[in-house]
């Protein structure tokens, strides 16, 4: 799974070993040094760490953060900007909640959880932008 960023400068990539990935498209090695990947969607249990792939990746139109969902049944908020995870979220364990047929249920949260800490300057290159429906 890939999806870019909303300013185009970039793209997460996610794993079938629970990873994802933060890349940047400028060669030059100030935005390569930016690039990082991360462990997510794993569980301890009875002592034996579990891998989930991950399954799904966008990100918000607006503030940058991106989602990821796994086989682990949990989606997760993440300030990539900030190389934070800002919320786990609805889980497989909780149960059938009502949702439109055929979206992606996530659970109501603020703009302040949504937000970065901070914003990358402003790019010039075009913006993308990932709906998920």
């Amino acid at each position: 799974m890939v999806r870019c960023m909303r300013d185009g400068l970039g793209y997460a990539s996610s794993s079938i070993e629970g990873r994802v990935a933060v890349e940047f498209f400028d060669p030059s090695p100030e935005s390569q040094a930016k690039k990082y990947a991360f462990k997510c969607h794993r569980k301890t249990i009875d002592g034996v760490e579990t891998i989930y792939p991950v399954n799904a990746l966008a990100y918000h139109p607006i503030f940058g953060t991106f989602a990821s969902g796994g086989a682990d049944g949990v989606v997760t908020l993440w300030d990539g900007f900030n190389k934070k995870r800002l919320r786990h979220s609805y889980t497989f364990e909780e149960g059938e909640k009502d949702h439109p047929q055929d979206q992606v249920f996530l659970r109501s949260i603020s703009d302040q959880e949504a937000k970065p800490k901070t914003l990358p300057p402003p790019s010039s290159a075009s913006s993308a932008a990932i709906y998920i429906k």
